[in-house]
C-alpha cells in the first residue's frame, strides 16, 4: 500500500481527532504518509467520499464507523481492484465480525489492513419495488421482524449496552402478527405463506456470534435464505432452539441456497440492508455478485 484513506463516521467516534492520530502513527511506523481522511456527512454517508479517494489515487480506503459506512464504502469498491481496509466502530461491525477481525483495536485492524492479504468476497445486489437502482448489502438484507428489530432499538441503549438492545426491539417485534410473503429462488418452487421474516444472507452471522445461516460463506458465489414462520409458543421454541444450535431446517425456519431470490410481500413491510433500516416494501429481488469486494484479511489466514 503506498497511499492509505479512510472513511470515517465521526458519530461513531467518541474522538475523531484522537483516531486520527492513532491511524496515522500507524501509518508511520509503515514508513506511509498520513491518511486521506474523510468524514461522512448525514447526505452523504461513505459513498461520495470513497470515490473522491480514489481520485486522489488511494490503493486502500478504510472504512471506521457504524455498519452503513462499511456498506457505503464497499457498495463503491465493489467491482474495482482497490481492497477495503475494515477498522472497528459502532455496535454492529457485522462484517468485521463475520471475518473474525479486531474488534477491539484499532492499531490490530490497522496493521491488517495493511500488512495482510486480498481477498475477494461476494456480496449481493439488491432492489426494492422493481427500482432501477441496484443497493449493495455485504452482510445481510431482510424483510419482516430482523427489520423491525434494526429500526426500533433505542439508540441511548445502543450506546450503554451494544448489540443486546437489539434483542430487546426484537422481543417487541416478535409480539406482533406475521405477513404474507412469497418466496421464489432460482431454480427452487415458490412458497406463499405467512412469515415472521425473510432473511437473505451473504454471511449467516448474527449480532453475538448466533449462525443463523450456517452453510452461508462469504466467498461461495452463493446466497442464503431463511424463511423464518414459527406458529405458536412451541414453534418460536423450536425455531430459537435451531438457531442456537445450527440444526437442519424443518417448517418454522426453512433454508436455502441460490444466485438470485424474489421476495415479495401483500403488504408494505419493513425492509433492512446490513442493519440499515430501508423502510416499508413490497418486493425484495436480491442477487449474488461473486468475488466482487477485494477485503484484506490476515496473512496468515486461509
Amino acid at each position: 500500500m503506498t497511499r492509505v484513506a479512510v472513511v470515517a463516521n465521526p458519530a461513531k467516534l467518541d474522538d475523531p481527532e484522537s483516531t486520527r492520530r492513532v491511524v496515522d502513527g500507524v501509518l508511520a511506523d509503515h514508513g506511509l504518509e498520513p491518511a486521506l481522511w474523510f468524514e461522512t456527512t448525514a447526505e452523504d454517508p461513505g459513498c461520495g467520499q470513497t470515490r473522491e479517494a480514489l481520485e486522489q489515487g488511494a490503493d486502500l480506503v478504510c472504512a471506521i464507523g457504524g455498519d452503513g459506512t462499511v456498506r457505503a464504502v464497499g457498495d463503491v469498491l465493489a467491482g474495482g481492484d482497490v481492497p477495503l481496509g475494515l477498522l472497528p466502530a459502532g455496535t454492529g461491525n457485522l462484517l468485521a465480525r463475520a471475518l473474525d477481525l479486531p474488534l477491539t483495536s484499532l492499531e490490530d485492524a490497522l496493521g491488517i489492513a495493511l500488512d495482510g492479504r486480498t481477498h475477494r468476497l461476494d456480496v449481493g445486489g439488491l432492489r426494492v419495488d422493481g427500482a432501477d437502482e441496484e443497493l449493495v448489502f455485504l452482510v445481510m438484507a431482510g424483510m419482516g421482524l430482523d427489520a423491525e428489530a434494526m429500526a426500533h432499538a433505542d439508540e441511548r441503549l445502543k450506546g450503554a449496552v451494544g448489540w443486546p438492545a437489539y434483542l430487546v426491539s426484537g422481543a417487541r417485534a416478535a409480539v406482533r402478527g406475521g405477513f404474507t410473503a412469497n418466496v421464489q429462488t432460482r431454480g427452487g418452487q415458490a412458497m406463499t405463506r405467512t412469515v415472521r421474516a425473510v432473511v437473505i444472507g451473504n454471511s449467516g452471522r448474527l449480532q453475538g456470534g448466533v449462525e443463523l445461516l450456517p452453510e452461508a460463506s462469504l466467498d461461495d458465489g452463493l446466497l442464503d435464505v431463511a424463511v423464518v414462520a414459527p406458529r405458536g409458543l412451541a414453534g418460536w421454541i423450536r425455531t430459537i432452539a435451531t438457531v442456537f444450535s445450527s440444526g437442519r431446517s424443518h417448517a418454522h425456519l426453512e433454508r436455502r441456497q441460490t444466485t438470485d431470490v424474489r421476495v415479495s410481500a401483500r403488504h408494505p413491510t419493513a425492509v433492512q440492508l446490513d442493519g440499515d433500516a430501508l423502510g416499508e416494501h413490497r418486493v425484495l429481488t436480491c442477487r449474488v455478485r461473486p468475488g466482487a469486494l477485494p477485503v484484506q484479511l490476515p496473512a496468515e489466514q486461509d
